[in-house]
């Protein structure tokens, strides 16, 4: 007669190890997809940035600058014109998961955003680790800021 519906010692090994493979499995798709959030992320914020500073130059009625340093990662905010605050910059650093390349082909760049709105307009590509990359562009009329991913 049997005591009751418990499970054996062999059944539960057996399911743990179904369970190990499987989470063996899965475990590095769930990374690729929290870098991929990361990323993405990461780009959003940069457009979101780019955003502000052409709403500050709108707002304040003085045109601002960002300059893109590509070796550093980082960019630069600053007024421009005669009312110009000495040391009022401000830098956004890029996160170390991506990589900041000027289509322009040149190592320093600046887009400027007009107290009206417009802007001087420009690209950048951003890479991440794998097949990940992005292009930011800023339109010269109307200072609009987008973001496409394309395939490396």
């Amino acid at each position: 007669m049997r005591r009751g519906a418990g499970y054996t010692l062999i059944e539960l090994v057996l399911v743990m190890a179904v369970l190990a493979v499987a989470s063996m499995v899965a475990a590095p798709a769930v990374g690729r997809a929290v870098d991929g959030i990361r990323v993405r992320t990461e780009v959003a914020g940069i457009a979101s940035f780019l955003r502000s500073v052409r709403e500050q130059a709108v707002t304040r009625r003085q045109a601002h600058e960002v300059a893109l340093d590509a070796e550093r990662g980082t960019l630069l905010v600053r007024r421009v014109g005669r009312d110009a605050i000495a040391g009022g910059e401000t830098r956004r650093q890029l996160s170390s998961l991506l990589h900041l390349k000027l289509l322009t082909g040149s190592f320093l760049q600046q887009i400027t955003f007009t107290p009206q709105g417009n802007s001087s307009g420009g690209s950048f590509r951003i890479e991440a680790a794998g097949p990940r990359a992005y292009i930011v562009t800023v339109d010269p009329l109307t200072g609009r800021v987008t973001t496409k991913r394309v395939d490396s």
